[in-house]
């Protein structure tokens, strides 16, 4: 059987690419996002009683990762790159059906916009521009299982946060709404897992922002800031 599926609403975030973004929902709630609903679904009637939850379930598309056939096993970052595990025990992106799923904090709705309704959440790990398919609450006593086992993938927590070094002149180019968000970010380790080159400068788009930074050790130091898009002068 044959099944379309419709994009019912777009996501839009600090993320222009797909390097920097969070490897997980929730891992940084400093961030913020809105989804904007597609013309054909932007009924406020289809949003009542959504108010009421305080998560909600984004299912979306992996847009920049669409590709014809698939691999019955992948090489999950976590693992280095090397190591392989069935595609469903991973979250790779590459899947046969390229699908997304993403807990979110709901900030807040609004109802009445010239977008048409909207919600504003935190937490997300997505792409902006990237398609969404459907909407569904969180139900704690439901969703949640805290004696689940993680596998290959268990909570980092805090140990893994990096010590970032923003230079106050650096930071000051970042707009205010936008650096604790950045900051928190920079502290996930964006990188690859398997990248440590201590002399390596790496780039990342963030708000409107090109980010160079470097990672020795545990300390990230952020070693500049400028308008994405700005040719580097000679």
């Amino acid at each position: 059987m044959l099944l379309e599926m419709k994009v019912i609403a777009r996501i839009h975030s600090d993320f222009p690419q797909q390097f920097g973004i969070p490897r997980q929902s929730g891992i940084v709630p400093e961030l913020s996002a809105r989804i904007v609903f597609e013309p054909e679904f932007r009924d406020a009637h289809a949003l009542r009683g959504i108010e009421g939850f305080s998560h909600i379930w984004l299912i979306w598309l992996f847009s920049e990762s669409v590709r014809g056939g698939w691999s019955p096993t992948v090489r999950p970052p976590r693992l280095g790159g090397n190591e392989r595990v069935g595609v469903f025990a991973s979250r790779s992106p590459f899947r046969p059906n390229p699908i997304g799923l993403s807990c979110v904090r709901l900030e807040r709705v609004e109802l009445s916009s010239p977008e048409g309704p909207l919600l504003f959440v935190s937490g997300a790990d997505l792409m902006d521009g990237t398609p969404i398919f459907d909407i569904k609450p969180y139900v704690a006593y439901a969703d949640a299982h805290p004696d689940a086992a993680s596998g290959f993938a268990p909570d980092p927590g805090l140990a893994e946060a990096l010590e970032v070094g923003f230079p106050p002149e650096l930071l000051a180019l970042v707009p205010e709404d936008r650096r604790e968000a950045l900051t928190a970010v920079l502290a996930a380790d964006p990188r690859p897992r398997y990248q440590d080159d201590p002399e390596r400068i790496y780039g990342m788009a963030f708000a409107g922002l090109d980010v160079r930074f470097r990672v020795a050790g545990r300390a990230l130091t952020v070693v500049g800031i400028k308008p994405a898009g700005t040719e580097d002068k000679q």
